[in-house]
């Protein structure tokens, strides 16, 4: 995948960033290309080589019909988890590493779910604010809108499927 300077992209489990720079360096004793992103969130530099952006997993911002399936599948969608704490730990942490949007809101919806049935274990309350974060961040830069306008969207969509929504603290 090609990216040019400006483009928004999604970095999976960090965010999104923006190709600031494309550059050759000479790291490994061969000259490789690299996109250096800035991310939004942390207004951390990372340097992407163009060879590994799809084990890395780095995409496009999502588009306007991927977000409205998002925002039905929190609806109404279907979650299932394993019901083992490491099966469900390594499950979440795999699609999160993965970075697709449905996968981060699967995670989200999921974690949500058990959230109200019992209290998560501090790694699992992690991911599920991280999921929020991510979800909010794509969305907002995806659709250029305000990030409390996007977190309203989710809470009215959740709430439609009988989820509260303790926002992250």
């Amino acid at each position: 995948m090609d990216f040019q300077i400006g483009d928004k992209v999604v970095y999976p489990n960090q965010g999104v960033g923006i190709v600031e720079q494309i550059s050759t360096r000479n790291l490994t004793g061969q000259p490789e290309m690299f996109y250096l992103l800035k991310l939004n969130a942390s207004s951390l530099r990372v340097m992407v080589p163009t060879s590994s952006v799809v084990n890395v997993g780095l995409r496009r911002v999502a588009r306007n019909t991927e977000i409205g399936t998002i925002l039905g599948y929190l609806e109404k969608g279907r979650v299932k988890a394993p019901q083992d704490w490491k099966g469900r730990f390594k499950e979440n942490s795999e699609k999160m590493r993965n970075g697709s949007l449905q996968d981060v809101a699967e995670v989200f919806k999921s974690l949500l779910l058990l959230n109200q049935a019992k209290p998560l274990s501090f790694r699992e309350k992690k991911m599920l604010d991280r999921s929020w974060q991510l979800l909010v961040d794509e969305i907002a830069i995806a659709r250029g809108m305000a990030k409390e306008t996007v977190e309203g969207q989710l809470v009215k969509a959740l709430n439609k499927s009988n989820l509260k929504v303790p926002l992250p603290s």
